[in-house]
């Protein structure tokens, strides 16, 4: 693992220059696109493996269903960007063309610090990308108590040159009829969730 801090820092200091060039509102170029590798993995949080859903209606299921092929469901309930970087092998061994990450939702609640964050969420996004995997990101960008995640994960996509989902949740949290509690969907909502993941997703999907 020492080889991959040492990665991440360099990681970490290029992403910082890339982002100082770019600025905010221009294009950015996704790297490792498009894949090369037909796997796809989905890795993350509750919102990967699909807490409140049925069989079959988390959001990887629902998406896989609507592509026709198979997606990897490594999502871990309570995961943080922290506990995320022990996990990058289980990831790695698939050798995925593509990864699709939900995480920071559980920095966000357990008051972990923006910058701390997202330096960790850059660190596992460069990871992937050094294996030569394409990564779609799903963000989170909620009013009033999101601490600007939102920003964050606008930045660190144009700064790691990754595909964004800007809200994961659009058009699906605080509607009743589309969540199993407070903060998981239910199947309808993952269902609105896979299709955020898809839109983003199929441009990059071979015909």
């Amino acid at each position: 693992m020492n080889k991959r801090i040492i990665f991440g820092v360099i990681v970490l200091c290029l992403a910082v220059a890339v982002w100082s060039f770019l600025g905010p509102g221009r294009q950015r170029s996704i790297r490792n696109a498009p894949p090369v590798n037909p796997t796809i993995v989905a890795f993350g949080d509750s919102l990967t493996s699909g807490v409140g859903a049925g069989q079959g209606g988390s959001y990887p299921s629902q998406l896989s269903a609507r592509i026709g092929r198979k997606i990897i469901n490594l999502g871990v309930p309570g995961e943080t960007t922290q506990s995320a970087m022990a996990r990058l092998d289980d990831v790695l061994g698939y050798n995925p063309g593509i990864v699709l990450i939900t995480l920071g939702g559980n920095d966000l609640k357990n008051g972990v610090g923006r910058q701390v964050a997202f330096q960790n969420l850059s660190f596992i996004i460069g990871v992937f990308q050094q294996e030569g995997a394409m990564v779609i990101l799903g963000g989170i960008d909620i009013p009033f108590w999101g601490r600007d995640f939102g920003t964050g994960y606008r930045e660190t996509a144009d700064a790691m040159g990754v595909v964004l989902v800007p809200d994961i949740y659009d058009g699906i949290l605080g509607k009743p009829g589309l969540m199993s509690d407070r903060i998981h969907p239910n199947d309808k909502g993952y269902g609105i969730m896979a299709g955020h993941f898809f839109k983003a997703l199929k441009p990059y999907l071979a015909p």
